[in-house]
């Protein structure tokens, strides 16, 4: 916990940016019956019944010194759907020395999976581009992606959405309106906070 809360007190690097990594399933549920508009003074109504259309995955990276996000949507949420990902994440770097990385310590998430997708040599330049720091065990909420990723929730996908190809056109509107306003993340939780606030999470050391 406190290497995460280290590295988010780091100063803007532009040689080396802090990107926060993140994932989440969505469930494509397609309406059986046509819903009832909202009226004056009525809302919106839906019927509980409602068909199942798969899940799809949502992959998010987001530099929180800068406002800058970048998202993918996927059908899966496999070691190869990582990989792409990170090179996404990569490719949107191509002039800086090293990436500094949060994320969650998921199977997936494996240097290991690179050399899964790509030959040798390119997985390699990846391992070396990208400074890895795992959040701890129960501790995803140290992730700032993941706060991007309820925004994303509240302001697009909080209904029912039957295909991918929707999911998509909604998370890459969403994306570039949140860059051209370079929203930011005002991370406050320190590592002085931690041992106050979490003070039942330290080992007891007695003289």
């Amino acid at each position: 916990m406190e290497r995460v809360l280290d590295v988010y007190k780091r100063p803007y690097d532009a040689a080396n940016p802090v990107i926060c990594m993140d994932e989440s399933p969505k469930q494509l549920i397609e309406e059986t019956k046509l819903p009832i508009k909202m009226k004056p003074g009525q809302a919106a109504k839906y019927d509980y019944e409602y068909k199942r259309n798969g899940m799809s995955n949502i992959f998010i990276a987001s530099e929180p010194l800068v406002g800058k996000r970048i998202a993918r949507v996927t059908k899966t949420k496999t070691k190869v759907d990582w990989a792409q990902f990170m090179k996404n994440i990569s490719d949107q770097y191509p002039q800086v020395k090293k990436i500094t990385i949060v994320m969650d310590n998921y199977g997936t998430h494996k240097i290991g999976s690179f050399y899964e997708i790509f030959i040798p040599e390119e997985a390699k330049k990846l391992v070396d581009r990208f400074e890895i720091i795992y959040t701890p065990k129960h501790g995803s909420w140290l992730n700032m992606a993941e706060i991007e990723l309820n925004v994303l929730q509240g302001q697009c996908l909080n209904r029912r959405i039957k295909d991918i190809e929707t999911i998509e056109k909604e998370v890459e509107a969403w994306v570039e309106c949140r860059n051209s306003k370079n929203s930011i993340i005002n991370w406050q939780f320190t590592t002085d906070d931690a041992r106050i606030k979490l003070k039942r999470l330290y080992p007891t050391i007695e003289s």
